[in-house]
């Protein structure tokens, strides 16, 4: 699928090179298939140079935000970074940064970031994003909402012409009471661009529970849903929901870790989003 470019993980080059491929340093090295979860480990080390001693960090969640937590910590141990204090979005990054021995915080403390590194479900040209697939979309959105930098770090296939292109799940925290009912209500709601809403379970059938001890709506999209703001402010004006997976305006940053590299592309190369 890819080429391997070990020499990017840890590399100390700049990543603002905004839109610049990173070629192979030695060209006559075999080429070998990368797997998808390499592809994000070489996306979150990049996203980590942006990093600095004495920043506060927020510290995104899922498969491709764990390596970026991993590198900060191992980092830190290293002595190259200092001071660092991170926020995380999960009880589950809590976890994995407590155990590197990262430095805790949170908003109340710290209600301004200086950079935030995390994954996205999907990526449109505009940098919107769906994100939240593994629930912490609620904390993520409040984090990354607080930061002056938020840097996107994907593999290829998170990228999509429209938000909900995927045909995958667009997520919706919503409280538990009467969740059916709210359920109903979304996929009523977009009923123009074919939306099924499904309440997400585990796999004993029981609704799946976010950390705020709410429940997960899916929504999926047979057609595009047209205006991104537009479809963000009438589900949020719906009785019983909390917050959508649609961050929408928020990354400042994208790497995309692929078969011709990395790609650093920053916000002001995207155009506003998507209407």
């Amino acid at each position: 699928m890819a080429i391997a470019y070990p020499h990017l993980i840890g590399s100390q080059k700049s990543a603002t090179e905004t839109g610049m491929i990173l070629s192979p340093s030695s060209p006559s090295r075999s080429p070998r298939i990368l797997t998808q979860d390499e592809l994000k480990k070489i996306a979150a080390y990049k996203a980590v140079e942006y990093v600095e001693s004495d920043m506060v960090i927020g510290l995104g969640t899922g498969s491709t935000a764990r390596h970026a937590v991993d590198r900060i910590g191992e980092l830190l141990r290293q002595g190259k970074l200092k001071n660092i204090v991170g926020i995380p979005t999960s009880k589950v990054t809590y976890d994995q940064a407590k155990s590197l021995g990262i430095p805790l915080s949170d908003l109340d403390s710290h209600p301004v970031l200086d950079l935030a590194i995390d994954g996205a479900d999907e990526v449109d040209p505009y940098l919107n994003l769906v994100k939240g697939r593994g629930g912490s979309l609620l904390r993520e959105k409040m984090v990354e909402g607080a930061c002056k930098k938020f840097v996107v770090i994907v593999d290829e296939s998170k990228l999509v012409n429209n938000l909900g292109g995927s045909g995958l799940a667009m997520p919706v925290e919503v409280v538990p009471f009467c969740c059916k009912f709210t359920a109903q209500r979304l996929q009523m709601l977009f009923e123009e661009a074919g939306c099924v809403a499904k309440l997400r379970t585990c796999e004993n059938g029981e609704p799946f529970v976010t950390d705020n001890m709410n429940y997960i709506v899916e929504l999926f999209f047979k057609r595009e849903i047209g205006d991104l703001k537009a479809a963000s402010d009438a589900i949020l004006r719906l009785p019983g929901v909390v917050e959508h997976g649609m961050f929408l305006d928020m990354a400042t940053t994208l790497i995309i870790a692929g078969e011709c590299g990395v790609i650093v592309k920053d916000k002001e190369d995207s155009g506003s989003h998507r209407r």
